[in-house]
């Protein structure tokens, strides 16, 4: 098994990053603030105005280290990167899979499977962990989005047409969405959730899926350059110039566990609050600083956290998700094992 390696995230304004031996160093304003070996980074990612030295690129190039630029919200901005790693028949099969649609039908059905199955399960463990304290009619709610849920999973197994299976995704985020709220557990208003709102976040809750969304993607495009394959051309995300189409596409089965439950667990245990969030006279809703660093301090800790995994039959850490699933996929692709098998936490 692939040894799971660290994400070094910068958000420190006007910080700069250079080359020291073997070492990645950051100082700001002339203070060494941290120091790592390059072995031990599979990625760094810099959120803001942060500067790195001509000699620290080349030499995370060489030593396969992506960087990744970011706006201090988030939102992607560029990437740089060493010689693509993979063979080119890999890359040849996936075009050809992704311009065939039976071909990609399976993968697109196995995808939107595993995705409504983590949502399900997120709802189980909410009435599960709360039930008894959720007034009847909440109850209720949750337990027929539930049903929904698995009625549209029934539904995905006689389908075959990608365009709906991607109408089935859309109903099944449409119910699973419709109920979210009831899973924040604190009486505060600056938590109201209304649906699922992008580019900007219109709410709390939002800004903190988006975010979360936007650290999943970057691992899943990581993951899939890894083991050769093309992050832009995917199966059930349909191709757009600068859009990582295929790492959307392995996300989608991550969100509910790496994502969504991670979000939920911070605002329950009130690890934010509303000052941790910048509303905006155009509506929008933005992390502050602190927040980003609190969310990326428990994104990194959960995943550290190991869970079982169903077709490896072994435990990994939640980190090595995305290089597992990235794995399975080109296996398939290659002809190795039958069907892509999605990730389904339990």
């Amino acid at each position: 098994m692939r040894r799971q390696l660290n994400t070094l995230y910068v958000t420190t304004e006007g910080a700069w990053l250079k080359k020291d031996g073997a070492n990645v160093v950051m100082e700001v304003e002339g203070d060494e603030r941290a120091r790592l070996p390059i072995h031990m980074l599979a990625s760094v990612v810099c959120f803001g105005r942060v500067m790195i030295s001509p000699p620290l690129l080349g030499f995370c190039a060489e030593s396969g280290v992506s960087v990744a630029y970011l706006s201090m919200h988030g939102r992607f901005l560029a990437r740089v990167e060493g010689p693509v790693s993979g063979n080119v028949l890999l890359r040849r099969e996936q075009y050809r899979v992704s311009d065939d649609l039976v071909r990609a039908a399976p993968i697109v059905r196995n995808v939107v499977s595993g995705k409504i199955h983590n949502q399900r399960a997120v709802l189980n463990r909410a009435l599960r962990d709360y039930g008894d304290g959720f007034a009847d009619e909440i109850r209720l709610e949750l337990e027929r989005a539930q049903k929904r849920l698995l009625i549209i999973a029934r539904r995905l197994q006689s389908e075959n047409e990608i365009d709906v299976l991607r109408g089935l995704e859309g109903e099944a985020a449409q119910s699973y969405f419709g109920v979210f709220q009831h899973l924040v557990r604190i009486d505060d208003p600056a938590f109201k959730f209304n649906g699922r709102s992008r580019r900007p976040p219109l709410d709390a809750i939002n800004a903190v899926l988006s975010f979360l969304y936007t650290l999943i993607t970057h691992d899943c495009r990581s993951a899939l350059e890894t083991v050769g394959l093309d992050p832009a051309v995917g199966f059930l995300h349909r191709d757009r110039p600068g859009r990582p189409s295929l790492a959307l596409d392995l996300i989608e089965e991550m969100r509910p566990v790496l994502a969504d439950r991670l979000a939920l667990s911070m605002i329950n245990r009130k690890q934010l609050n509303k000052k941790d969030f910048r509303f905006l006279d155009n509506g929008a809703c933005l992390l502050t600083e602190t927040s980003r660093k609190a969310l990326l301090i428990a994104y990194q800790e959960r995943k550290r956290d190991e869970i079982g995994h169903p077709f490896l039959d072994e435990k990994i850490p939640l980190g090595m998700v995305p290089f597992v699933q990235a794995q399975l996929l080109a296996r398939h692709l290659r002809g190795d094992i039958d069907a892509y098998p999605a990730f389904l936490w339990k």
